[in-house]
């Protein structure tokens, strides 16, 4: 399957990821190289196969719902890299 250059770059742009210019070609030749494998699926004969339905008629494990004691404020920030008035401080636009 065709990949071009501005497929990969659109799939970039959508993913929010900045591409060097040397990443550009072996990403074209990946996306190529899977859209090609997931074509070649079509050409498989399933007409007797089964589908899966997994955990049909099978009930969901259950486990009591409990409460426990949960962190304190100090342990919950412990770990944080930047905290302020008891909060942690992420950059704006996250």
């Amino acid at each position: 399957m065709d990949v071009t250059r501005e497929d990969v770059l659109r799939c970039a742009g959508l993913a929010h990821l900045n591409l060097a210019e040397a990443e550009i070609e072996p990403l074209r030749q990946a996306m190529a190289q899977m859209l090609t494998h997931a074509a070649s699926l079509d050409e498989l004969d399933l007409a007797e196969v089964a589908p899966m339905l997994p955990g049909l008629g099978t009930p969901l494990p259950r486990r009591e719902d409990t409460p426990r004691e949960g962190l304190t404020q100090a342990e919950a920030l412990a770990n944080a890299p930047v905290q302020a008035q008891g909060h942690f401080v992420a950059p704006k636009g996250l």
